[in-house]
């Protein structure tokens, strides 16, 4: 399959201009070939951007909701057009299987109708009759948001803000991770032939200059899925502004359970999806495995390691692998190092994580168990899976606890009262049983307290976010 050259400019108000900023490029992590370059928006582009924005708001929010759905609907219908492109580009991006990738095509289309069945049940419009008249509640647009996206999934995560904050009527200005630049201009694309007024979304390509310069522009909110170090620079950055909505979804060290009673061999093909999916790049991975230090998790960990050991790593184009790479070579490279230092710290290395080409952003699994250890309690974006060994359950869900974090945690188990017992006390905003922890629904919230978010979910709570309630006490004719 040939590599796509995506579009390489800024969508800047409704118009595509050649960035003035630094040049900067992206790789494929899988072949080293080049697949995207060009130049970063400059302050000022960022700027007019912003402005065009503010230029647009009032147009598209006064615009009736029914036509801004059908704007929404016929962007999905572009986007099912061009599903296979989007799916080669964030392949050629970040790496990720082609497999994978097409779902996460999937999931952008299907997120138009999710968003618009989210904004009628968390938002919308009430009325209620009273003695005098009537109660009405309706929900008001932000404003200009500012988008900052992911490179894990570049297309789907941002078109989950993008989607539901147009939908209430906010524009937006979208700023792409400078690690998968590919898809955005697409997406623009989309719009543009759906018949999204121009200025109502920007697109600003670049890196942490071009969004400094976003994050210092008269936004009215601001909208990011990313790292917890970025996320909490925003929050300080937008301390003292609480005009600025800020929604922030940051990651986590997500602890999987594994409990007697449960099937050794079924309960090791679910960590293996949990920890080593999309090549451990999903921020709901499993990065802690929790399992009782008897014959049963024994079992377990022997079944994970001999599953572990035999993934198979390739690029996107090869139909059989399971995992792509990282999204870069010096992503691998840090990966490695993580490792090296969790050994360090007494780990005991049971599979290593090994980068095969210094070039490239291939590695395999590996497994380190950190029992008895002094663990860093930080994210590592990399199928690198810790392992602990505990007495009882009351140590693992301690255990589980013993985080800054709180999006995802799994159990494993067939018994109802040790489930109870897990969801009464993992603090955690995604808990999944018997299911891997990556498992998430579009027709659930998404988000977690602690270092991984600031209470403000994604997924179908994005409504939340993207508007905001007024209130009326309504009598129509003024009486003595």
């Amino acid at each position: 399959m040939d590599m796509i050259q995506a579009r390489s400019e800024s969508l800047i108000a409704g118009i595509w201009e050649t960035g003035a900023g630094a040049e900067f490029s992206k790789t494929c992590p899988a072949t080293g070939a080049l697949s995207w370059r060009g130049q970063a928006a400059s302050a000022d582009q960022v700027h007019r951007a912003v402005a065009g924005a503010h230029a647009a708001l009032s147009g598209w929010a006064d615009t009736a909701l029914e036509d801004r759905i059908a704007v929404l609907r016929a962007y999905g219908k572009a986007l099912e057009k061009r599903k296979a492109e989007i799916a080669q580009l964030i392949s050629q991006d970040m790496g990720k299987t082609l497999t994978e990738s097409q779902g996460e095509a999937a999931s952008m289309i299907g997120k138009i109708e999710l968003s618009i069945s989210a904004y009628a049940d968390r938002t919308g419009e009430q009325a209620l009759d009273t003695a005098f008249g009537r109660f009405e509640l309706c929900h008001k647009p932000v404003g200009v948001m500012a988008v900052f996206g992911p490179y894990n999934f570049p297309g789907h995560l941002p078109n989950g803000h993008i989607v539901p904050a147009l939908l209430a009527g906010n524009t937006c200005v979208f700023k792409p991770s400078e690690l998968a630049p590919s898809v955005a201009p697409l997406m623009a694309d989309c719009f543009e032939e759906a018949g999204l007024p121009p200025g109502c979304l920007s697109i600003v390509q670049g890196g942490r200059d071009t969004g400094q310069a976003l994050l210092e522009s008269e936004i009215n909110g601001l909208l990011f899925t990313g790292s917890e170090r970025t996320g909490r620079y925003f929050h300080k950055t937008l301390g003292g502004r609480p005009d600025v909505m800020l929604a922030l979804e940051m990651g986590g060290n997500n602890p999987l359970i594994v409990w007697d009673p449960a099937e050794p061999t079924a309960a090791a093909n679910l960590v293996i999806q949990s920890a080593f999916l999309t090549s451990g790049q999903r921020c709901t991975c499993a990065r802690r495995l929790i399992i009782p230090d008897n014959a049963f998790g024994d079992a377990v960990l022997a079944e994970v390691i001999d599953r572990a050991a035999v993934l198979r790593s390739g690029a996107w184009l090869e139909d059989d692998a399971f995992m792509g790479p990282l999204v870069s070579a010096e992503s691998a490279a840090q990966a490695v190092r993580f490792q090296d230092d969790l050994v360090k710290r007494g780990g005991r290395l049971r599979l290593a994580l090994q980068q095969s080409d210094p070039a490239l952003g291939f590695v395999s699994a590996g497994i380190v168990d950190m029992t008895g250890t002094d663990v860093p309690d930080e994210e590592c974006f990399a199928p690198l899976l810790q392992v602990f060994r505990v007495e009882t359950l009351d140590d693992a869900i301690t255990l589980a606890n013993r985080t800054r974090f709180g999006l995802s945690a799994g159990l494993v188990s067939d018994d109802d009262d040790i489930w109870n017992e897990v969801r009464r006390r993992v603090r955690v905003g995604i808990l999944n049983r018997n299911r891997p922890t990556v498992g998430a629904s579009g027709k659930l919230p998404f988000g977690g307290p602690g270092m991984s978010g600031n209470f403000r979910p994604g997924g179908y709570y994005a409504a939340d976010y993207c508007a905001w309630p007024q209130a009326s006490q309504i009598e129509d004719q003024l009486t003595v």
